[in-house]
């Protein structure tokens, strides 16, 4: 088992692409990533260090249950956390949006994660900075940065490898240590 656990949760294949290069580029200290989809919370409890993603679908919203009542991600997943202890776990987070085409509500889905954890004990790392990107609104946004890496793959995508070089150079080191 490695050290850091991979979790997201996907709807076009892009979340799932992304969690795959973070691996990549972590080599030997983390796990394959795992869709929630195929997880359970005591998969995801047994890691001291966890990297969390998701894309933001609809309305600002986390992927949820597909028409064939099948789940599929995050908006089923979240509530077996609560009441979860996850204190003295490090967790980091990305999220995938449209800052175009969803300008005012971009990687809204991300804060659903973040109150989750932090609801649970867990520190949050890997705040990322709001500037380079376009956008109105975003629930995301505290203080002054998004809550964890945000990916626009849809408008962005040269700058994605780029970006999560960035980020993992601030998330590693506290994600090694937990």
């Amino acid at each position: 088992m490695g050290k850091i656990g991979i979790f997201f949760g996907s709807d076009t294949g892009n979340t799932r692409r992304v969690a795959k290069s973070i691996h990549k580029k972590l080599g030997d200290d983390a796990d394959a990533p795992v869709n929630v989809q195929k997880a359970t919370v005591e998969d995801l409890l047994k890691y001291d260090a966890l990297i969390l993603g998701t894309p933001t679908l609809g309305d600002g919203e986390l992927p949820g249950i597909a028409s064939g009542g099948q789940t599929e991600s995050w908006a089923e997943f979240l509530p077996k956390l609560e009441g979860a202890d996850l204190s003295g776990k490090v967790v980091a987070l990305f999220g995938l949006g449209d800052q175009e085409g969803y300008g005012h509500e971009f990687v809204d889905a991300l804060i659903f994660i973040y109150n989750q954890v932090i609801e649970g004990g867990a520190k949050v790392v890997g705040a990322w900075p709001t500037e380079g990107y376009s956008f109105e609104a975003s629930k995301a946004v505290v203080g002054d940065d998004f809550v964890g890496l945000v990916i626009d793959h849809d408008n962005q995508k040269d700058l994605t490898e780029e970006r999560i070089d960035e980020w993992l150079e601030i998330v590693k080191p506290e994600l090694l240590a937990a």
